[in-house]
């Protein structure tokens, strides 16, 4: 890493209690190791018992030294979120949901000399209907009007993210998908240097199905009967990705996958 470069550490998707104990468990690792990091963006989408945000969960990871969380499909399944997200401009959501909807979904956030933009937007393919991403995309980077500018594209279909990182490169520092909650190994920087990965993966337990228990998830596979899903705390993991972004440029110098497995520590069962 460039003395003068600013280094992102992004966090994918943190899932229930098991994925916030992992956050506070391998920060103070990561920042001796790959540190120090300027900024540390968290999808928090999944938080609160894998669905939503709550504002006793966003403090809890403000204090583990998280600067943004961004949402995504489930960013308003908790019903204070609508209020939340309008008091704090640290909780970014989707930024082409409908006109109207509470809360930001870009934000300027500045430590020393230090500033970088940060932009959620939700995918359409295989998604509930929303504004579109593409040019809301443009639209925000426009009027944030800043050289480092990182995006959490929260979506299903690689296609879809591969076409936005294609479609921004040049134009932000990084495009990072979020959603499918499995780390994927294309991480790359594009030809005008945007920095990209279609997946930086989940934070939480991985021994089920998607951060969910195996046996409250398969009942739906099984009869298609409707069952409670229960947030998965077995094979503990931090994924997400290091971004190291040139200040005069605001493009990519390089981008790194982080992946670790952590010890299940003890109390973990509890709140989720």
């Amino acid at each position: 890493m460039s003395v003068d470069a600013m280094r992102v550490l992004f966090v994918g998707d943190v899932m229930g209690k098991p994925g916030r104990r992992a956050l506070a468990m391998a920060l103070p690792g990561l920042r001796c190791s790959m540190g120090p990091f300027d900024f540390v963006v968290v999808n928090g989408e999944n938080a609160a018992a894998g669905f939503g945000i709550t504002r006793s969960v966003a403090e809890e990871l403000f204090r583990s030294g998280v600067d943004v969380i961004t949402g995504g499909n489930h960013s308003f399944d908790k019903r204070e979120a609508l209020e939340l997200m309008e008091e704090d401009p640290r909780i970014l959501r989707p930024a082409n949901y409908p006109p109207g909807v509470p809360g930001r979904g870009s934000g300027v956030f500045a430590k020393g000399p230090m500033r970088l933009g940060v932009v959620n937007l939700q995918g359409r393919a295989m998604q509930h209907p929303i504004d579109c991403p593409f040019r809301r995309a443009l639209e925000e980077v426009e009027a944030l009007g800043e050289r480092c500018v990182l995006v959490d594209f929260h979506a299903e279909a690689t296609s879809e993210k591969r076409a936005l990182g294609l479609f921004l490169d040049g134009r932000v520092s990084a495009v990072i998908g979020t959603h499918t909650h499995v780390q994927t190994a294309d991480e790359d920087l594009l030809p005008r240097g945007t920095a990209y990965i279609t997946d930086a993966g989940m934070t939480g337990g991985s021994g089920g199905i998607i951060g969910m228990t195996y046996q409250s998830v398969i009942p739906r596979f099984l009869m298609g009967t409707p069952s409670k899903f229960e947030v998965c705390q077995d094979d503990l993991r931090f994924c997400g990705v290091v971004v190291d972004i040139c200040p005069e440029t605001g493009l990519a110098l390089q981008i790194e996958r982080v992946m670790m497995r952590l010890p299940i520590p003890s109390g973990a069962e509890g709140s989720p």
